[in-house]
């Protein structure tokens, strides 16, 4: 396949110029349809039969698909998110949206996590005729993924299988993944009664029903953490993360409210709405004895659960082949639950760091761009030619 296109890391900074941002505060969160359409105008050039789906207000979901006529739910998915997190300004040493070339990396927000793997992709395609493509090739491009997983949300509540095997690029160091823990966000409120700080009879103290509260869960997190383990993850137990207290508003007054954040990452096979469950009973039963304490949980967000490829899977075997790595495991989530819920035989591998990501100065080695797009030149042969 030919045609005049910038190089690859051109292409990624053409990508990076475009912020992305999603974010649970809307001051911040933008509209990925930039992102969109460039690489519809990209895919389209290539011989891409085009689809956009719009998923929210100002964000949308790419679906291009190239090649094996009429194999309706067959081929290969390379898939990734256009947005990005947020970034602190004045703590870059370059402009995030710049792009920026230097030793031997590419820097700018999204370079790691994960516009470049379009590009990459691209790349890929390039070196194939869409007539050699007996089972098609699609390339999907979500929304959100780093803020609700509005996008991949939207193909499962669809049922919109886009092929039969999927490799999602998140950064991985150019290792396959086909594992990641599940991610859970949630409050945990507990209210009781103002009063005067003189007479305790005068109210329920929160505080002292968040303390209870907190003994419960350190002993639920030892059991967990007792009951599951896997030995391919770098922390082999569920985590449970005391995030953020607070409570009470001044000395002299019986505190009447107390809040706490929580951060719970389970292991595959550990369901997020039994997890939920279990943990409002027990919470509830700590404070029984306390009629006039209440406690409250509720999630942040839907949550991600965890995600577990077989080991002897065609895509695991296909990228440990090309990579020469044994597939692994890792702690951050990523939409690969929602495409295994759909059926695709999925897994995670891409160039970058998850290290590098989420932080000023994120960047791309530029010496893991060739690497990586041999392996999605294995993946299309074999998924699509062969």
């Amino acid at each position: 396949m030919t045609g005049k296109f910038p190089s690859t890391p051109n292409l990624i900074s053409e990508l990076i110029a475009r912020p992305s941002i999603s974010s649970s505060d809307p001051s911040v969160d933008r509209s990925n349809l930039g992102v969109i359409h460039l690489l519809a105008d990209w895919l389209d050039n290539l011989g891409f039969s085009i689809t956009i789906h719009e998923v929210a207000t100002g964000k949308a979901n790419l679906l291009a698909r190239l090649g094996g006529d009429g194999a309706v739910g067959e081929g290969l998915v390379l898939s990734g998110h256009t947005d990005t997190v947020p970034f602190d300004e004045g703590k870059w040493s370059c402009d995030p949206f710049a792009g920026t070339e230097r030793d031997g990396r590419l820097y700018g927000l999204g370079s790691c996590d994960m516009k470049a793997f379009f590009a990459l992709a691209i790349e890929a395609v390039r070196s194939f005729d869409a007539k050699s493509l007996r089972r098609p090739l699609t390339l999907l491009a979500t929304a959100d993924e780093e803020s609700t997983m509005a996008g991949a949300k939207f193909l499962l509540n669809h049922g919109l299988k886009p092929g039969r095997y999927a490799l999602i690029g998140e950064p991985t160091g150019l290792k396959p993944i086909r594992m990641h823990k599940g991610v859970l966000m949630e409050s945990i409120r507990v209210h009781g009664q103002a009063g005067h700080s003189s007479d305790p009879s005068l109210g329920a103290n929160a505080i002292e029903g968040m303390h209870r509260v907190l003994h419960e869960l350190l002993a639920w997190r030892t059991e967990l953490q007792a009951k599951h383990r896997n030995a391919l993850f770098k922390v082999d137990a569920p985590t449970l993360n005391f995030g953020a207290i607070h409570g009470g508003d001044n000395p002299n007054r019986i505190c009447g409210h107390c809040e706490m954040l929580i951060d719970i990452r389970p292991l595959p096979g550990m369901d997020i709405l039994e997890l939920r469950q279990v943990m409002g009973e027990r919470l509830a039963a700590a404070l029984a004895k306390y009629p006039s304490l209440r406690v409250e949980t509720r999630p942040l967000h839907d949550g991600v659960p965890a995600f577990e490829s077989p080991k002897d899977s065609a895509m695991v075997r296909a990228c440990e082949a090309l990579s020469g790595i044994e597939a692994g495991a890792v702690a951050f989530g990523t939409e690969a639950p929602f495409f295994s819920s759909l059926g695709l035989d999925t897994i995670i591998l891409g160039a970058g760091n998850i290290d590098q990501a989420h932080q000023p100065d994120e960047y791309l080695p530029l010496e893991q761009i060739t690497p990586m797009v041999d392996i999605l030149k294995g993946l299309i042969g074999r998924f699509c030619v062969e």
